[in-house]
């Protein structure tokens, strides 16, 4: 081999061990951007552990009633700190403010009330009212159950709940028969049918509505 040939040949091995490492360096960002794409895409998802249903809190909408149960506390004040019904007239008492309406008004109002009152007797008062325990919403289920009577409508409750909660069927009632008796706005009575044969094999589900505060579910 001659001094030139060899000259040729160690430049041509250096040109492309040069151009290989050249391509890999190239090749490195290109590929690096779809992992980024993935990670960027990752980022937006939402996370499994975010996914998981929880039970709603309590609507701060929601509307006291007679019957419900509130619990006050005061700050600092237990001897004004307590847990309490409205009574069925929708008032309240408690001490140093007296008699209060609570029927009618969010929790968040009536803390509102209850602060306004007790800045004559106390200075800067901290109020929190939670409603404790929902009894002023409730349905009826009357008829062939093992268990008839008011239950408190604390949550969405549907027809199937209602039977359920009172324990099911006593022998002999016409479950193809059911009806959920509502009071309309105008004062008159409908009669919503529920047929819990077709029900429960997955047909007429409309039929198994949510109850409404006053409804009656009757068993024949």
């Amino acid at each position: 081999m001659t001094f030139h040939s060899a000259a040729v040949l160690a430049w041509t091995s250096i040109l492309a061990s040069v151009l290989l490492a050249l391509g890999a360096a190239w090749g490195h960002p290109s590929e690096a951007r779809p992992d980024s794409g993935r990670s960027s895409a990752g980022q937006q998802a939402v996370p499994p552990s975010t996914q998981v249903d929880h039970p709603p809190a309590r609507s701060p909408e929601y509307v006291i009633g007679p019957s419900d149960v509130l619990a006050i506390s005061v700050w600092k004040e237990p001897d004004i700190t307590r847990t309490l019904p409205v009574r069925p007239d929708g008032k309240i008492s408690l001490p140093l403010v007296g008699e209060l309406q609570a029927s009618g008004l969010t929790a968040s109002k009536l803390q509102d009330v209850i602060t306004q009152k007790l800045k004559d007797y106390i200075e800067n008062p901290q109020v929190n009212v939670v409603v404790e325990d929902v009894k002023s919403r409730s349905f009826n289920v009357v008829g062939k159950v093992l268990k008839t009577g008011s239950f408190d409508l604390a949550k969405p409750t549907s027809v199937l709940d209602a039977i359920a909660q009172a324990g099911g069927f006593q022998d002999f009632a016409k479950v193809t028969k059911i009806y959920v008796l509502r009071r309309m706005p105008d004062g008159s009575q409908k009669m919503l049918p529920f047929n819990y044969k077709l029900v429960i094999k997955g047909k007429r589900l409309d039929e198994n509505i949510d109850l409404q505060s006053g409804d009656t579910v009757v068993v024949p």
